[in-house]
């Protein structure tokens, strides 16, 4: 079966420390969606980070990169497999869920059940159908980004995950990048502060955590005691997109070079801070 994601760069042999992760830009919406919509197609639009992949695009250089095509109302690779709603899901086991997150009792689990227009699915999903998104679109993804990881430690003596995301506008005066580090649990806090440094160097304004924290890609593959740190990146889709936040804007190619920077500073962390910190 064709994968659901594109592969950019080397898994095997990563041409840099930093490895970079767009999970929520798909916008492949298989046929088999069709019969089972409830809301109007355009509806899931709502769960896009819409068009986050022509910045990463433009940003990666020749680091690896891994980009989601299927949509996020598929599936979520932003929530564990365990993040089932009972809702909509007739596979879903309370029992592996011993607290349920705030965002699967929000109905954002690992197969969405909602959208700001109202319900996503017009029936339960069976637990065969969630089995086969896991199987054909969860899995893979994740087994292949941990690979990717893993040998970028193996190569540089430490790899860093960016998991690049896109944000509804906060509102005026409101943070513009939002970083992520699972509250400095997924990554050193020098890498934080290298990131944040080359946001504000451009003018941003950034916040750490609020609202958006990071989700299950970081919890599943930061690991900063074995030398594998992850940040999430959330960025406000005014900088990028028009006025409709619907298509890529005047702001792309000056949102791809802010990317660019905040790549290479984490690049420059994991190559050269660590001889740093060991020669204090």
């Amino acid at each position: 079966m064709e994968a659901s994601f594109d592969i950019w760069g080397d898994t095997a042999a990563p041409a840099s420390p930093v490895v970079v992760s767009v999970p929520h830009a798909g916008r492949d919406y298989p046929p088999a969606i069709l019969p089972l919509l409830r809301t109007a197609p355009s509806g899931l639009i709502a769960l896009e980070d819409r068009f986050v992949d022509a910045v990463a695009l433009g940003a990666r250089g020749d680091r690896t990169m891994l980009l989601q095509r299927v949509p996020r109302a598929w599936i979520d690779l932003n929530r564990s497999e365990d993040e089932r709603d009972p809702t909509v899901d007739e596979g879903a086991d309370p029992t592996r869920q011993p607290t349920r997150s705030a965002k699967l009792r929000s109905g954002l689990g690992l197969v969405p059940r909602r959208v700001s227009a109202g319900d996503i699915w017009r029936r339960k999903l069976s637990d065969a159908d969630v089995r086969a998104r896991i199987e054909e679109a969860h899995r893979p993804y994740h087994q292949t980004l941990g690979a990717a990881l893993i040998a970028a430690r193996a190569r540089f003596g430490v790899a860093v995950l960016l998991d690049l995301h896109s944000m509804p506008p906060l509102g005026s005066g409101a943070a513009q990048l939002v970083l992520g580090d699972r509250f400095g649990r997924a990554a050193g806090g020098r890498f934080v502060a290298r990131a944040e440094a080359a946001a504000l160097a451009r003018g941003l304004r950034v916040a750490l955590n609020t609202p958006y924290a990071g989700g299950h890609v970081l919890d599943r593959h930061a690991a900063p005691m074995r030398h594998i740190h992850g940040l999430q990146l959330e960025l406000d889709r005014a900088l990028y997109l028009d006025r409709r936040l619907d298509r890529p804007g005047a702001g792309l190619a000056a949102t791809v070079a802010l990317v660019e920077a905040v790549i290479a500073a984490l690049e420059d962390e994991a190559l050269t801070g660590g001889l740093a910190l060991a020669a204090e």
